[in-house]
């Protein structure tokens, strides 16, 4: 067995024991979570409609949930009364789920008692303790959505990846010194973008995307990263060097042997990335105006 291996194993098993401690401590085994009259499925769907009512696809894709268990849940909230579910009005093929006054009331409780159960598992900590425990619990959350987040291969005009691209080019504009625009460059990118000579991916979490990137040809068996971008709160936990990793794993696939990419020189961040994960600085390779840096990187 390698070191790799029995390392990971090492904290793999930290990470169950956390598992297996917190959720005996928060309630989670317990068929009343909480004391609410409901287990924790139930009760985490309850919150979830509460905290940001929307559509049945909505809910599914934001908490990870089959379709089949998601019926059963609303099913039994709403015999309780907790919800309505009706046609949604802005498309009729979808349905929308909302609290209803009573939902409201149980919504409110829920709150309150998951309130008061994290105070009591703070209470016997000093302040420092307790700062120390939310700082390592804020990173553990970050890293653990980090690495439970999805990266799917989707249509550079799809809503997901202009969405990715809205907040990105946004980014730009208000990083820029001078501001951004992108110009009529969109759509003559969407094309280099897609099957089946390139591609465009977006990760998403809870349903929304945090971060996209894709590959289109340059010729001569070279390809280009673009539009590579990730969301200000998922930075410092990897996922830009995991997203960039696979971006060079789509282009090999796509038969390059090398790939470039430009960057500005305010984005140091990205820059920084781009040097460690091995990237050579070249010469200037296209007429992007907004470029200051170029690298480029063989592929195994």
């Amino acid at each position: 067995m390698s070191d790799a291996t029995t390392e990971l194993d090492a904290h793999a098993a930290v990470l169950r024991r956390f598992n297996r401690g917190y959720t005996q401590r928060v309630g989670a085994l317990d068929d009343s979570f909480l004391g609410t009259g409901m287990p924790l499925g139930a009760a985490r769907l309850l919150f979830e409609i509460g905290a940001e009512p929307g559509t049945t696809r909505a809910l599914r894709s934001r908490l990870g949930l089959d379709s089949g268990y998601l019926s059963r849940l609303l099913r039994r909230l709403e015999s309780q009364g907790l919800v309505a579910v009706v046609p949604d009005t802005a498309d009729g093929r979808l349905r929308r789920v909302d609290l209803t006054p009573a939902g409201r009331r149980a919504w409110d409780d829920l709150e309150r008692r998951s309130g008061d159960r994290a105070r009591d598992l703070l209470g016997p900590l000093t302040a420092r303790q307790r700062a120390r425990l939310a700082a390592a619990l804020a990173e553990a959350d970050l890293l653990v959505r980090a690495a439970t987040v999805t990266l799917e291969p989707v249509d550079p005009l799809a809503a997901p990846a202009r969405a990715a691209v809205a907040a990105y080019v946004a980014e730009l504009d208000e990083r820029f010194p001078g501001g951004f625009d992108p110009g009529d460059s969109g759509s003559a990118d969407a094309h280099r973008l897609r099957p089946p000579s390139g591609a465009f991916v977006v990760a998403t979490s809870d349903g929304a995307p945090v971060a996209c990137g894709g590959v289109q040809p340059l010729g001569d068996g070279r390809g280009e990263i673009k539009r590579m971008w990730v969301h200000p709160a998922w930075r410092g936990a990897g996922l830009g060097s995991r997203l960039l990793r696979h971006l060079e794993g789509v282009s090999r696939d796509l038969g390059h042997d090398e790939v470039r990419l430009d960057t500005n020189g305010t984005l140091v961040e990205a820059v920084a990335m781009y040097e460690r994960a091995g990237y050579r600085r070249v010469g200037r390779y296209n007429e992007n105006p907004y470029a200051e840096h170029f690298f480029a990187k063989r592929l195994a």
